[in-house]
């Protein structure tokens, strides 16, 4: 039984490790970089240009709390930026 779960969890590992062999870096000025920091970059300045819009807009002081809604914005924007470049 013991050799059972044994293998059983060596396939379980060895599934969840075959998504590790691509790793996307960019090269900028001949350093690599991690492209989450791109995309959290291009979150960032996404969610920015939205409070403007919001701001603009009056809708910004309807939006409670703050740091909920710009920080589940960010983080929706940065994983959209991930998914449309890197996938």
């Amino acid at each position: 039984m013991r050799s059972i779960k044994l293998s059983l969890s060596s396939l379980l590992v060895g599934l969840g490790l075959g998504g590790c062999s691509r790793n996307p870096s960019l090269e900028i000025s001949g350093s690599f970089f991690p492209a989450w920091m791109l995309s959290i970059f291009i979150g960032l300045i996404a969610t920015l240009i939205v409070k403007r819009i919001f701001v603009a807009t009056r809708i910004d002081p309807h939006l409670t709390p703050p740091l909920l809604v710009y920080g589940a914005l960010m983080l929706c924007f940065t994983l959209l930026t991930w998914l449309l470049l890197y996938w």
